[in-house]
Formats: structure tokens, C-alpha cells, sequence
């Protein structure tokens, strides 16, 4: 009886108001949806923020974002090709994801990452990984387009509009700020940036090709 009543008790809180505050299970397995993070982190996590579902995966992610950038850097020499083929077998893409140890590889995340972001591929037509990754003189020939679709504006207010087209355009050709296509709410950079922080190794989405038949 002493056990069970423990148990129930770590569930608890008394917030700032001497309101008790109850983590049930359900609350945990959402904010785990949400945010991808362990069952005991996603409880702690509950407990600390008195059941505040919004403020709790708030503050996960920031941990999460964290925890990631101290990766970012590390050498990733093993990984996997993931790929999608497409009801039909008209459409398909293959993509190779690094990670720094085979462990990792081998998980059953790791690869439902790879397979999803080779989905992504597939649907959304990405040509480039990063923003980094489009050439100079691509971006040049998109400012010129903007220009002369702009003409006639005053100039800082021009380039505020040139700087909003940028941003829809890499969204639009460069897979890590396109809107992840099973949670739209996400960017495929940071669904990447939480991968990084689950798995506690870096990340890195090298390549990719996409294929359709008659192009």
C-alpha cells in the first residue's frame, strides 16, 4: 500500500496557488508526441511546469535545441540510404543520413527518420539541403526577378520585401526549411534538431535524389 501511495505521489504537485496538480500518463504520452522526449523527461518536465502541456514542450524543445547545437560539428562517418518509393512506383528518392556511430544506424528511429525524409523528398521537390547549398548566383537571379516585380518602390522597403521572397523561396527548394510534411507545424530542420537531441549524436543530412519517371 506504502508503494502504491509513493507511486500516485510522484504524479502530484502542489502549484503556486496550493492547487494539486496530477501528471496522469496520458499527459506524458502527449507531450512525448509532441516533442519526441523520454517518458521520465517528459513527467519531470510536467511536474515542473504544474501540467502546462504548451509550457512543457516549450521548454523540452529549448533543452532539446541545446543539446543539439553542442553536436553540431562532430564528425558523422556512419548512417544509412534511406528511401521512398511511391504508390504506383512512378516517384522515388534516396537520401543518405549520417550519424557518428553504427549503434545509432541500426536504431528503428534513426531509420524511420531516414525513410521519412526521403518521403519528403518525394513530395515536396526540394533541390537543395540547406540554404547554404544555393548558389550565389541563383539567389542573385531570384533578387533581379523581385526587382522588377517591385519596381517603383522605395528602397528599404524594397528590400524587406525581397528579404520576405527569399525566405518563401528557400522554403520552397531547400529541404531543411521546408514544413515537415507529417506535422506541418515543424520544419524538417528542426524535426532534425530533435533527432539529434533523442538520439544524443549528431546529425546530417548529406544528399539526396529524387526520381520520376519521364523526367
Amino acid at each position: 500500500m506504502k508503494s502504491q501511495q509513493s507511486k500516485n505521489q510522484t504524479n502530484k504537485r502542489i502549484n503556486g496557488e496550493g492547487e494539486t496538480v496530477e501528471i496522469t500518463t496520458a499527459m506524458v504520452k502527449e507531450l512525448r508526441r509532441m516533442t519526441g522526449a523520454g517518458v521520465l523527461e517528459c513527467k519531470k518536465t510536467l511536474v515542473e511546469t504544474d501540467g502546462d502541456m504548451e509550457k512543457a514542450a516549450r521548454k523540452l524543445r529549448e533543452r532539446g535545441i541545446a543539446k543539439a547545437a553542442k553536436k553540431v560539428g562532430r564528425e558523422t562517418g556512419e548512417g544509412l540510404i534511406g528511401h521512398y518509393i511511391h504508390a504506383g512506383s512512378r516517384v522515388a528518392a534516396l537520401v543518405e543520413v549520417n550519424c557518428e556511430t553504427d549503434f545509432v544506424a541500426r536504431t528503428d528511429e534513426f531509420q524511420s527518420f531516414a525513410h521519412d525524409i526521403a518521403m519528403q523528398v518525394v513530395a515536396s521537390k526540394p533541390q537543395y539541403v540547406k540554404i547554404e547549398d544555393v548558389p550565389a548566383e541563383v539567389i542573385e537571379q531570384e533578387k533581379q526577378v523581385y526587382r522588377k516585380q517591385m519596381a517603383g518602390k522605395p528602397e528599404h522597403i524594397l528590400e524587406r520585401i525581397i528579404e520576405g521572397k527569399l525566405r518563401k523561396f528557400y522554403q520552397d527548394v531547400c529541404l531543411l526549411e521546408q514544413p515537415f510534411i507529417k506535422d506541418e507545424d515543424k520544419t524538417v530542420g528542426e524535426l532534425l534538431t530533435e533527432m539529434i537531441a533523442r538520439l544524443g549524436e549528431n546529425i546530417v543530412i548529406k544528399r539526396f535524389v529524387r526520381f520520376e519517371v519521364g523526367e
